[in-house]
């Protein structure tokens, strides 16, 4: 008859399992670690499966942006022709940019919507993980849905917005044209390029919440090199041809030109871009050409930002929202 002063044994019984490590006892029951990041090719598949709710999520987050002003959807117009407007008065009228570059004003919007893409994109990305942690912790499903639903949402509010640029284009006195057809692989390429970056930033700002405040800083730096305001031929031409032709490679450039010259390739400035020939050997003028290069970079960048980015944030996938 045993006593409350009797000692109690409380080790487990010792069976076919005794002296077993965790990982050996995990093998033999099936088990696995919870949260493991799984295969790339499996990754792949459970986002496929899950489109639906990334598309559904970009739709709710895009509705919901603006319920509390009282314009409502109309800021994700009114946003980048506000800054359009800035930026002419700024730079078109008291720099006089307009007079050096044709049709300055479509020339303009194209580059701010262009830009402003980009950069939304990114910076949405940078805060997609640490800005959805209480989701993230609560249902499971590929972290990378986050910064690729980010992305949606600033390329559906840039098509929203492309009704506006088009008004503005025609208003410019510029005809459609076949080179508008050109606007939907840019877009293409673009999104690939933003979505690569979105995926990049979203895991290092997931660690150093410090970016996001970093960010807004070395995008502006990245949009005023990039000549979205003005035209920086009459000072690339001064370089070296090896800087000229590492300035040329700078995507922005690339994605702006593109979108330039589909909406108005008559006005197209290419001083960065060699001309072309016709079948007589006969040099054509550079508003008439675009060279093919332009396309690789643009194909370039799109497929390795995108591929690059992929695998960096799957490589972590373990770790959001954990910490």
């Amino acid at each position: 008859m045993s006593t409350l002063s009797d000692p109690v044994n409380l080790s487990a019984p010792r069976g076919s399992d005794a002296g077993l490590t965790p990982k050996q006892l995990a093998d033999k029951y099936g088990l696995s670690v919870s949260g493991k990041r799984p295969s790339l090719p499996q990754y792949v598949r459970q986002l496929w499966a899950r489109r639906s709710f990334i598309s559904a999520f970009a739709t709710a987050r895009l509705v919901a942006q603006y319920t509390t002003a009282k314009l409502g959807q109309v800021w994700q117009v009114l946003t980048p022709l506000l800054n359009c407007a800035v930026f002419y008065l700024v730079f078109g009228l008291i720099m006089s940019n307009r007079d050096t570059v044709p049709n300055y004003i479509a020339w303009l919007c194209i580059g701010v919507f262009i830009f402003q893409f980009s950069q939304s994109a990114i910076q949405a990305g940078t805060r997609s993980i640490s800005d959805n942690l209480g989701l993230i912790r609560a249902l499971h499903f590929p972290r990378a849905s986050l910064p690729i639903a980010f992305t949606i949402i600033q390329l559906q509010q840039l098509l929203i917005s492309m009704v506006v640029l088009v008004v503005i284009v025609l208003l410019n006195g510029i005809t459609p044209g076949m080179t508008w057809l050109l606007i939907i692989p840019a877009l293409v390429f673009q999104s690939m390029f933003n979505t690569g970056l979105a995926l990049v930033m979203a895991r290092i700002g997931s660690k150093t919440s410090d970016i996001s405040q970093l960010m807004p800083f070395l995008l502006r730096t990245w949009m005023y090199v990039s000549g979205v305001m003005y035209s920086v031929s009459s000072f690339i031409e001064k370089w070296p041809p090896i800087w000229q032709t590492v300035y040329s490679w700078n995507p922005a450039v690339v994605y702006m030109d593109l979108i330039r010259y589909a909406f108005m390739p008559e006005s197209f400035d290419k001083k960065l871009y060699p001309g072309g020939w016709d079948a007589h050997g006969n040099a054509l003028p550079k508003a008439l050409i675009l060279p093919d290069h332009i396309w690789i970079m643009a194909a370039s960048w799109g497929v390795v930002a995108f591929a690059v980015g992929f695998v960096f944030f799957w490589k972590a996938e373990e770790e959001y929202g954990r910490g």
